[in-house]
């Protein structure tokens, strides 16, 4: 029986001794570094890779990463010197330098994130405010970057970070001047094509003109020649009765005369007609009466 209590001791003891071991050690690799807290105080701090001891228990360690690390910020609006305003969203990367420092004034990424934004913000609105937007946008945007860079840099030493860029990932204006925006180019276009239609309707009214005047020049000309045909035709058939009188002017005036019987007693009417007998009009019927 003592032999099972003194292996059950030595098991407890050998459990307590590999648990004080192993609280006593941690290990750091290559992408962090650490800090080693005992009783809310830093004891120690470590930025190199390797095998380290602490007092087990009463000590705690912490981890930093010693990459980059990047913050994204939400939008905010920003005044250039000309009064107008514009929205970006940036964005900053940064490396923890001093873990001591950076655990004692914010510690933690998220503390930092919140604390940083805002001097961020402070020189992202301190700087562009200087410039005129269209200078913003085009060669002045390098500088003004830069000055942003130096003065967060300046301001962000205290957490323990070291600032490593500062950039801006979108530049935009507000919705309500892009609506306006919108519909300044609205009634430009509709402007436009308010003078396009007008002008397309003085040309169709020019091509029209010009049609009306070809078409009373063609039917002018038209008519013009059918009045000379129409005159020579009335010329050529006068000759031709002229010619048929010179061969045989008594027959020429005996078809006359029958063409004018048939005009006038053609109708069914009852016109009476009174004429003296030595009338020309019916000298063939005293003829055919004579003989």
């Amino acid at each position: 029986m003592r032999t099972g209590f003194a292996k059950f001791v030595l098991g407890v003891g050998l459990a307590c001794v590999i648990a004080i071991v192993s609280g006593s050690v941690f290990v750091v690799d290559e992408a962090h570094q650490a800090i080693v807290v005992q009783f809310g105080r830093i004891s120690k701090s470590v930025q190199n890779s390797g095998l380290f001891f602490k007092a087990p228990i009463i000590s705690k360690v912490i981890y930093f990463d010693k990459r980059i690390i990047e913050i994204r910020s939400d939008s905010c609006e920003v005044i250039a010197a000309d009064q107008k305003r514009f929205v970006v969203d940036f964005y900053a990367k940064y490396r923890i330098a001093d873990p001591v420092k950076f655990y004692r004034t914010v510690r933690g990424e998220i503390g930092l994130e919140n604390r940083l934004g805002s001097i961020i913000e402070s020189n992202l609105r301190e700087r562009v405010g200087r410039v005129a937007l269209i200078n913003f946008l085009n060669e002045a945007r390098s500088g003004v970057m830069t000055q942003i860079l130096e003065g967060v840099s300046s301001e962000s030493e205290k957490f323990g970070i070291e600032m490593v860029d500062v950039r801006i990932k979108r530049a935009d204006l507000p919705e309500e001047n892009s609506a306006a925006i919108f519909r300044r180019m609205q009634t430009d276009r509709e402007k436009e094509a308010r003078e396009i239609r007008a002008e397309g309707e003085e040309i169709a009214q020019k091509i029209r003109s010009d049609a009306d005047l070809q078409k009373r020049v063609i039917v002018a000309s038209a008519m013009n020649e059918a009045q000379v045909i129409r005159g020579e035709g009335d010329a050529e058939a006068s000759r031709i009765y002229n010619d048929a009188l010179a061969v045989d002017p008594d027959f020429f005036n005996f078809y006359h005369t029958l063409k004018a019987y048939r005009q006038v007693f053609a109708g069914k009417d009852s016109t009476k007609i009174v004429l003296s007998p030595n009338n020309d009009f019916i000298s063939l019927f005293n003829k055919k009466n004579g003989g």
